[in-house]
């Protein structure tokens, strides 16, 4: 079955910032993934059924966040923020009959590209 899905002529800035977007969203993401679970340092619990919780849940210590780590995580937030705000004010959306299904196409843009690159390479 072909694809009928509706294609847009994104501006090449528009096309930029959201993939930079999708990259910074992706390091915070990662950077969530190896900090501790606290930005203070806190200690730990364990909390089980017996004692009357709903739900299992267990947490080593936490020696909190480093003033280095603190400033990563700012300045990726402040530019996924700036990113964001472009992304969303641009004057590209003006200009769309189906604004949702502009913005929607724009987020997976990056990854049909990739794929369609990939297909290309293999002969497809």
């Amino acid at each position: 079955m072909a694809d009928k899905q509706k294609t847009y002529d994104f501006p090449q800035d528009l096309r930029e910032a959201q993939l930079e977007l999708h990259q910074v969203r992706s390091a915070l993401a990662d950077l969530y993934q190896h900090l501790p679970w606290s930005i203070e340092p806190l200690p730990g619990w364990t909390h089980t059924k017996e004692n009357g919780h709903f739900h299992e849940t267990e947490r080593p210590d936490s020696p909190g966040w480093t003033d280095e780590e603190q400033a990563q995580v700012s300045e990726l937030r402040t530019r996924q923020l700036t990113l964001a705000e472009r992304v969303v004010t641009h004057p590209f959306w003006a200009t769309c009959d189906d604004t949702p299904a502009a913005r929607s196409a724009l987020k997976h843009l990056h990854a049909q590209e990739e794929e369609s690159e990939e297909r290309q390479a293999l002969g497809e």
